[in-house]
């Protein structure tokens, strides 16, 4: 019952421990456990081979993959947006799909490059710390976890609070594919119990090895500024251009399947169209017949004041569909509608609608001409989501370079879904549900975010002369050691604090439960140290 509830009289001490559980000691405690139970997995995993290490992350795929559709309409279900359709295909795209696609890499052997004169040997990161957002929280789940999984580090999801209960029973069912395919207990776990100052002691733990954050602003920059290494993402704005050259029923077609796609919550989803007045005119007919809707200066206006507010983007906007938002706004539009496009005559602070829209509303621009169109996207994406996506539709190849020199996005999506295409589907981009942003949005990578991240290189390199290098490529790969260690599920012996090896009066080591009855007292020990002496 929650403590606060004026029709209950509850103990004091009682409430003392309530308090006491919430103080930054208790927090610190818990993170630890499971931190330490973590970094155990991790060191143990990083004694696997290649084969049993890919054939983990295979097992953990294929239930990942089988259980995509159940997941994505529980996620539907738990935060109120999103279209479950498009919630499976991104769940099925971050199982197996996303481990065939990095097949072929290697990062578990030593790498010899002769040319070069060095060998490589991997070093994977340890313990992942792995923030996920409320907007793609299965698909993030999965590719987290694989992520972590291909490379032999250990993980530690924590969910959005809007979707904690389909995380963490997907967490839940990921660890157990994994640990029956091979992999150390402990090498994926989720926090249950989310709160801020919990996450904030992970974040900033010594035990934490890297911080995988996506999400909002703030937690990325707490990521940041953590003292911990962090790969973090920022927001996005993507603009796309449609220049006179375009097929422009292709170009409309892509934009409204790519803005309608999940209701609009990836990130990487087109905010505002620019064209230029020789071709608007032909390009709003065909998005209308692609299933858009045109609004008029009134219906701008009151999705304008619907959708922000003085604390921002309204989030119960965030992954609805078109009709129902027209309805909120005040006004009907058909039934199949897909997407609302509001015209805007500018981008910048003046203008609330060329902000990043999590949900099926596009502005639309239309420029003098191509140089006035390369600044208006140029302007859009320093006003709001630097370093992260365009996309443009074009059969002119100078204009696309023109376009992507200009723009300062890391990622430019030619004739294609921005949403996907920038995501790596159906592009040749990288895969993936963590998006970086770069120099240009103040985050550490500009690149699509893979496993290739959360490993690094030991460089052996031999002065150049040195014959010794000569033959060093029949050095031995790493081998499964054989038979490894299992930790108990709660704690990990010999890690964090001193535990005896035997029991008090000589004898067989403390079992299971005798582990986790020490380590009950310890932390009431650390609890009851608060508690003021009556």
């Amino acid at each position: 019952m929650p403590d606060s509830d004026p029709d209950i009289d509850m103990d004091p001490r009682i409430q003392q421990l309530v308090d006491i559980s919430r103080t930054p000691v208790a927090m610190r405690a818990r993170a630890e456990m499971i931190l330490d139970r973590a970094r155990w997995a991790s060191r143990i995993f990083q004694r696997y081979d290649r084969e049993t290490t890919r054939r983990i992350a295979d097992a953990v795929a294929r239930t990942a993959h089988a259980k995509a559709g159940d997941y994505a309409e529980w996620a539907v279900r738990e935060t109120g947006f999103g279209v479950v359709e498009h919630k499976r295909l991104k769940n099925e795209l971050s199982s197996i799909a996303l481990v065939d696609h990095y097949r072929d890499w290697n990062f578990v052997d030593p790498d010899y490059d002769e040319d070069a004169g060095t060998i490589r040997i991997p070093r994977p990161a340890g313990v992942v710390f792995a923030l996920v957002p409320s907007t793609n929280p299965i698909a993030t789940v999965y590719f987290k976890v694989l992520c972590a999984l291909m490379t032999r580090n250990a993980v530690v999801i924590s969910p959005h609070p809007a979707a904690r209960e389909c995380c963490v029973d997907a967490t839940r069912t990921l660890a157990e594919a994994a640990v029956g395919a091979g992999a150390p207990d402990g090498a994926v776990q989720v926090l249950e119990e989310i709160s801020l100052p919990l996450v904030e002691e992970f974040m900033k733990s010594d035990r934490t090895d890297v911080i995988l954050a996506t999400g909002g602003v703030q937690m990325v920059r707490a990521a940041y500024s953590s003292s911990n290494p962090a790969i973090g993402v920022g927001p996005g704005n993507a603009p796309v251009y449609v220049d006179a050259s375009a097929d422009l029923k292709s170009a409309a077609g892509h934009i409204v399947d790519s803005k309608s796609f999940d209701n609009s919550v990836l990130c990487t989803n087109e905010s505002v169209l620019i064209t230029v007045e020789s071709v608007a005119a032909k390009l709003r007919n065909e998005l209308s017949r692609a299933g858009a809707h045109l609004c008029d200066e009134a219906r701008t206006e009151a999705l304008r004041r619907y959708l922000f507010h003085d604390r921002g983007f309204n989030v119960e906007a965030l992954g609805r569909d078109a009709v129902w938002i027209a309805q909120q706004a005040g006004f009907r539009v058909p039934a199949g509608t897909r997407v609302l496009v509001t015209p805007i005559r500018l981008v910048g602070a003046g203008e609330e609608l060329s902000r990043e829209k999590l949900c099926p509303v596009l502005g639309l621009l239309v420029a003098s001409g191509h140089d006035q169109a390369l600044m208006q996207a140029r302007a859009l994406l320093r006003f709001a989501g630097a370093g992260h996506s365009a996309a443009i539709h074009s059969t002119d190849h100078q204009s696309i370079m023109d376009y992507a020199a200009a723009v300062e996005a890391y990622r430019v999506v030619v004739n294609a879904p921005c949403s996907q295409g920038a995501a790596g589907f159906g592009t040749s981009l990288a895969p993936t549900f963590t998006i970086g942003t770069g120099f240009f949005g103040r985050s550490s990578i500009g690149e699509n975010i893979g496993p290739q991240h959360l490993v690094n290189w030991t460089k052996i390199a031999w002065h150049e002369h040195d014959p010794g290098m000569s033959g060093a490529s029949g050095i031995g790969r790493l081998r499964h050691p054989g038979p490894l260690p299992k930790a108990p599920s709660d704690g990990v012996p010999g890690e964090g604090r001193p535990r005896p090896s035997v029991t008090p009066g000589g004898g067989d080591p403390p079992s299971r439960d005798a582990l986790r009855e020490q380590i009950r007292k310890i932390i009431a020990e650390e609890l009851r140290g608060l508690i003021p002496r009556q």
